[in-house]
């Protein structure tokens, strides 16, 4: 395993809270829309600004967006707290010599204010976005854009993440798909499609880059 591609929301960092706070508060504010959590989970795909352009009624969407980034950007600190395991994590696969990328539907723009809150805006060797692509996953468009740019085949890669789309996108692109529900929030509750594993902890992958540690010894 020469690289490790994660998601971002719900398994690098739990900013599901803040995504639903963002959106709801938009939606609130510019249709008089209560959205539940569902309702926004079901939107994921497209980038926050795709979402909104796609699914807000009210003609004003650029400044609905700005909304967005302004309730992100000031509520992050409160919903949105860095996670000492997911940190490790990242160290130990770096200190193994494994490159590690981001694959995201997010906006460049709420990512980048994630990363340098949660101080993880120099960690990455690739990052791909939701700007990034035109087809947003469950097309495989970004994952093979990131395997071409860090350098590796599909079968010296993993990709990580929280919800279905992840996991299509993933088996699409060829590399070996790992479902997680290890932070508090995540997308997927049960994956309708079938990952090629699955854990519940940040400790397993640690333990199974371990293994091929060992294996290659």
């Amino acid at each position: 395993m020469k690289a490790i591609i994660f998601d971002f929301d719900g398994t690098l960092a739990n900013t599901l809270p803040i995504c639903s706070y963002a959106f709801q508060k938009v939606f609130k504010e510019f249709d008089n829309k209560n959205l539940s959590l569902d309702g926004i989970k079901a939107m994921f795909g497209p980038s926050e600004t795709g979402i909104i352009r796609k699914n807000l009624t009210n003609v004003n969407k650029e400044q609905a967006i700005e909304l967005y980034y302004k309730a992100y950007s000031e509520n992050h600190s409160n919903l949105v707290k860095p996670d000492k395991e997911i940190d490790d994590m990242i160290k130990h696969l770096k200190d193994n010599g494994i490159k590690i990328g981001i694959v995201t539907g997010k906006a460049r723009r709420s990512l980048d204010i994630s990363l340098k809150a949660l101080q993880m805006d120099k960690l990455f060797e690739i990052i791909i976005t939701g700007d990034d692509v035109v087809k947003p996953k469950p097309h495989p468009e970004g994952i093979i854009k990131a395997l071409s740019l860090l350098g590796v085949q599909n079968n010296e890669a993993m990709f990580i993440g929280d919800s279905d789309a992840d996991i299509q996108a993933g088996n699409q692109a060829n590399v070996h798909t790992v479902g997680v529900q290890w932070l508090p929030d995540y997308h997927t509750q049960e994956f309708n499609t079938e990952p090629n594993s699955s854990f519940d902890s940040v400790q397993q992958l640690v333990d199974l880059v371990n293994k091929g540690v060992q294996n290659e010894l």
